[in-house]
Order: structure tokens, then C-alpha cells, then sequence
């Protein structure tokens, strides 16, 4: 049984059900309780998460403002102090309070990120999140981009005193990040204090944590259920009967399995994986996203009892708002149906705001600025448009693909002679590091392009002693990903190629996949599945440090290889500078590419 007393009909107040889409959805059962309990305490959970430096508006299809840290800041604390302004609201409690939790990524390498070096002031993302105001937050991925001490360093950083909660996360061989525990920046148990009442904090990270990003000695417990589950009955055992998982497990989709296995949680706060969650009738921005679903999310924990599971874009777009009410027991009675969504961050329509002042001033006008600076820096010229949308780079070869990893076999021979290397002649990217999610058109490239397409901190790295065999099992993994109808479907892992041109057959097995490798200087690597004897026994190969630490499951991890000095978007400037004399050719790089990749039946 549940560690207390636990709700058997969850949110008896919402009735819509999903509109017909590609993912099943459950929405929240209308079988009401068979007596109506008494509301003891009305929460508000204001949520949000994948910020990723996404700091200045953008523009929506239909031509209006979006996001931007200013109008986001604003909203959240307009939407914070109307949730216990006024007179209830018909089913809610006297007593009401508001939480407010980010489920991480709060910053991300780019562009707009970039604006903070040598700014002489405390980090944007970190002045951004102090204005919201956030009582606790996860830690996500990309909070470890640039490595342990500089998270830590971020961490310092914010001005507020939010408690960033990790339960499945070891700091202890880390002395920067065990100096924020030690300080009580990070923890692994928090109870906000909430109008009197006890709110406990679980907070969660993803496993794949050493896959996705710089993690130094930072170790990660997969057991997230047995982790979360002892937490809450710890919570329990002090009376704490409202518990909240706040977890960044990369897709909804994994918090939704995870459920299955909790008890004596009552919400789960979703991040890492960007889904719409809307009811069909809601506001959404106008990107071209599409809806995963109703808002919330339900599913059945082990108990039987139903959870609610939010999430939001990210990317200051959205200010996710729950409105749930609980008895004196601590469970919850009832949702607020009309109350409880995601909230467009806009300058226009019915949840329209203007900006907060002081981080427009403060925040969004400095990286404005910067970023404007990158914009006008015109570094190239392409006769061709350039394909970096998400499900490309990560299912197909494309031009953009080619580009990129030429551009690190380009970088690898430049840095090669005074590193004491081979030079590299093959070289892959992963189509999970191309984050542009667009065409780039003809004509200008700029510098803030290539921040566009590369904007993490990886750098270009060499393994000049690659075994060929592990070679292998590196094209074999870029083509490891899940198959629908024998097709590959999209997957970071995809690995865009560079020196050498490959077929691959998608209804074989994972690791049986290859069929043919052939370098540029024709060497025959592998022919009819079977590794040639023409391969030479070992081959330099470059990627980013990311993909070398074995980044998106490459195996890769422990082979020894060189950090050069050039970071991948670094690489593709110079690259295109000198490399291509500032001109991108239809001849040299084609829409489609240039058959390196290719499927065959």
C-alpha cells in the first residue's frame, strides 16, 4: 500500500478528452468520489523547464512576439500573486499557496549564452532565473555542458536561494559541485513551507546523463523508482503528506513508464523532452509544434492511484500552471480544469504582458545586443540551402551534415602537426550536436549562424590510433537507431560522415546494419557486411569530445584520443573561412549531400 492515505479518484473535474493524436494520451477519469470531501488547501505549482538560454523573443508563424526572458519573468510573477489574490474560487480552499519549480536546463551553450563571457556581470540565465523567483529545481543535462565547475560556478551565480534538489546524482569526486552541497545549494531532501503547510521536493535526472553531456567524475544511480519511492516514504514518515518529483528525463514519455513504479507521489513535473501538452481549445505558440496531448498528462502509479504529469516547451514560451486542491489528509480532491495549463509567453492575445523592466534592461538588451553584433558578422556565402532540420540531421545524410563533418576533419589536420598527431582522414558528427532545426538559405552566412547549427562547448577531438574494428562499430552505431517500416527513424546518435562514404541496410539487425565502407581514397573498409582485407588496422578519426566520451552511447568510451583547440562551431567558422575561401558550392555540397549515406533494400 501507498506510504498515507492516498486519493482513489484523482481530479474528478476534468472531462476533456484527447482529441485524436499520435501519441495515447489518458486524460483524467470523471467518475467523481462517492462523497465529496472537504478542500483543505489550494496549490498553485507554476512550472517550467528548458529554458536553454532562450532569452530573447522570437517570432511566431503568425508574425507575433514570443518568449523572451523579460515577458516570461513578468507573467510568472503576475500568475504567482493573482493565485492567492481575491476571493476562492468555487472548489478551492481558504487556504491557498503557490510552488514554483524549474525540472532544469536552465541554461544552454550558444549564442545568447555567449553573451556573458567577459560581461563583467553575474550570468544572464542565472539573473533570469533569480527574477523568476524559483523555490526549487532539478538539474538537467545541459546544466553540465561546460563541465562541473562552471555549473558550480553558474550556481553561485544565481542570487536567490532556490534549493536545486538531485537525489540520483554523486558530487563527492567533484570538489566544485560537493562545495555547493556542502554550502546547501544542492540537496537531496527539501520541504517548502507553504501557507503551513509541508511540501516535499524529489528531484531526478536521466540516467543517459554520461551519454548527453561533460559530466566529469559526477556519477548517476539509475534506480529512479527505489530512489524516488524512499524519499517520498521519508517525507511520509515526517508528515509530510504532498510530495512533488521534479524530474528532467529527456522525453515525457519516461515519466510517464516511471509512474507505474512510484507511490506516494502527487505530481510530477516533466522536463527534457519539449511536448506541447494543451487541450485542443488552449493557446499554443505558433512554432509549427504539434500537441502531444491534453494538459495534464495522467497515469497510475503502483497503488492505482492517478498522477498528474506536466511539462511544458521550454524555452521561455511557456509558464506552466497546475491548480490542484487537497483534503486535510493530503490528498488530492480536485483540478482545476480551467485553470490548469500552459500559459503562452506573448505580447499579444488574451495572456498578453509587457516585459519585467529590469531584466529587459538588465538581461534581454545586453544579449540583444551581442547577439546583434554576431548577426551582422557576414563569414560566407552558400550558393545552396543548407538542410539542418532536427529529423534530418538525425535520420539522413544532408548537406548541412557533410559540412559540419568536413569541417572537423578540416580542423583535425590543421591542429594535427602541432598536437604531435596523425592527422585525421575520417570524421563524424553527431546529428544530435546540429541544433539549428531549420534550412540555412542561400546567400549570407554569418557567425551567428554556425552558433545556430553548433552551439554547445564540445570540442574537436582526434583518436589517431582508432582501431578499424571500433571505426566500424562507430558507423554501425550511427545507424543503430530505432526502425519504423525499415526506415531509420530520427536519433541524436545518427552520425553525419566525413573521408569515407557508406551503405547501410535498415531491416537488419542493430551492429548488422553496415553492408559497405569505403574511404575517400577509394580504400575498401567493408564489403558485403564483412570487414575488408584491404582496412588498414588502425585509422585517425575526429569527432567532437562528446561523441570520444562515448556521448549518445558511441563506443567509444576509453579510447585515447587528443582535445585540439577548437570547439566544433569554432571548426565550422574556420572552415569556412579558409577552408572554403567564404563560398559554399551547389558542386560541393548538394541538397541531399552527396550520397555518402546511403540506404539500400
Amino acid at each position: 500500500m501507498s506510504t498515507k492515505s492516498r486519493r482513489r479518484v484523482l481530479l474528478a473535474a476534468a472531462t476533456a478528452a484527447l482529441t485524436a493524436t499520435a501519441s495515447a494520451v489518458p486524460t483524467l477519469a470523471m467518475a467523481g468520489p462517492p462523497a465529496t470531501p472537504k478542500a483543505d488547501f489550494t496549490l498553485t505549482v507554476l512550472h517550467a523547464n528548458d529554458m536553454e538560454s532562450a532569452l530573447l523573443p522570437i517570432t511566431g508563424t503568425d508574425g507575433g512576439s514570443y518568449g523572451g526572458a523579460a515577458r516570461f519573468v513578468e507573467l510568472f510573477q503576475q500568475l504567482e500573486k493573482g493565485a492567492t489574490s481575491g476571493r476562492p474560487a468555487p472548489g478551492h480552499a481558504g487556504k491557498r499557496g503557490v510552488i514554483t519549480v524549474s525540472a532544469g536546463d536552465n541554461f544552454l551553450p550558444g549564442p545568447n549564452f555567449s553573451a556573458s563571457e567577459d560581461s563583467g556581470v553575474a550570468n544572464y540565465d542565472a539573473q533570469a532565473f533569480s527574477a523568476a523567483g524559483f523555490d526549487a529545481s532539478a538539474l538537467g543535462n545541459h546544466d553540465f555542458d561546460l563541465g562541473p565547475g562552471y555549473l558550480a560556478d553558474w550556481l553561485g551565480d544565481v542570487s536567490t536561494d532556490p534549493a536545486f534538489v538531485s537525489n540520483n546524482l554523486g558530487f563527492d569526486a567533484e570538489p566544485e559541485l560537493l562545495g555547493r552541497v556542502q554550502d546547501g545549494t544542492i540537496v537531496t531532501s527539501y520541504v517548502e513551507r507553504v501557507k503551513g503547510e509541508r511540501i516535499g521536493i524529489i528531484g531526478l535526472t536521466t540516467p543517459d546523463l554520461p551519454q548527453l553531456t561533460s559530466l566529469g567524475d559526477v556519477t548517476v544511480d539509475p534506480a529512479l523508482a527505489e530512489i524516488a519511492n524512499a524519499q517520498a516514504a521519508a517525507y511520509a514518515e515526517a508528515g509530510v503528506d504532498k510530495v512533488i518529483l521534479v524530474s528532467h528525463l529527456q522525453d515525457i514519455d519516461n515519466e510517464r513508464a516511471l509512474a507505474a513504479e512510484l507511490t506516494g507521489i502527487d505530481i510530477i513535473i516533466a522536463g527534457g523532452g519539449g511536448e506541447v501538452l494543451a487541450d485542443a481549445d488552449d493557446p499554443i505558440v505558433p512554432t509549427g509544434a504539434t500537441r502531444y496531448g491534453d494538459y495534464p498528462v495522467v497515469e497510475t502509479d503502483a497503488d492505482g492511484d492517478e498522477v498528474p504529469i506536466v511539462t511544458t516547451t521550454g524555452l521561455y514560451q511557456y509558464v506552466g500552471r497546475l491548480v490542484v486542491t487537497f483534503d486535510r489528509d493530503g490528498e488530492i480532491i480536485s483540478f482545476d480544469e480551467e485553470l490548469s495549463r500552459a500559459i503562452p509567453v506573448a505580447a499579444q492575445g488574451p495572456d498578453a504582458v509587457d516585459p519585467d523592466p529590469t531584466v529587459l534592461a538588465n538581461v534581454e538588451q545586453p544579449v540583444a545586443a551581442y547577439v546583434a553584433g554576431l548577426a551582422e558578422t557576414v563569414i560566407a556565402q552558400t550558393a545552396v540551402p543548407l538542410d539542418g532540420i532536427r529529423d534530418n540531421v538525425r535520420s539522413v545524410e544532408t548537406n548541412l551534415g557533410d559540412l559540419v563533418a568536413d569541417s572537423l576533419v578540416y580542423a583535425g589536420q590543421l591542429a594535427a602537426a602541432e598536437a604531435g598527431i596523425t592527422a585525421p582522414i575520417v570524421g563524424l558528427q553527431n546529428g544530435g550536436g546540429i541544433r539549428i532545426n531549420g534550412v540555412i538559405p542561400p546567400g549570407n552566412v554569418t557567425l551567428l549562424t554556425t552558433y545556430s547549427v553548433l552551439p554547445f562547448p564540445n570540442f574537436v577531438s582526434v583518436a589517431p590510433d582508432l582501431p578499424i574494428e571500433t571505426f566500424v562499430a562507430v558507423v554501425e552505431h550511427g545507424v543503430g537507431g530505432a526502425v519504423s517500416g525499415d526506415v531509420l527513424q530520427p536519433d541524436g546518435r545518427f552520425g553525419q560522415a566525413a573521408g569515407y562514404s557508406f551503405t547501410y541496410d535498415a531491416s537488419q539487425p542493430v551492429g548488422q546494419r553496415v553492408v559497405s565502407i569505403t574511404l575517400d581514397d577509394g580504400t575498401v573498409i567493408v564489403a558485403g557486411g564483412e570487414l575488408a582485407a584491404t582496412a588498414p588496422t588502425t585509422i585517425s578519426f575526429v569527432t567532437n569530445d562528446f561523441t570520444l566520451r562515448g556521448g549518445d552511447g558511441y563506443p567509444l568510451a576509453g579510447v585515447p584520443f587528443v582535445v585540439l583547440p577548437y570547439t566544433y562551431q569554432e571548426a565550422l567558422e574556420t572552415y569556412l573561412i579558409d577552408g572554403l575561401g567564404g563560398v559554399v558550392s551547389a558542386a560541393d555540397y548538394p541538397v541531399g549531400g552527396e550520397g555518402r549515406i546511403v540506404e539500400v533494400d
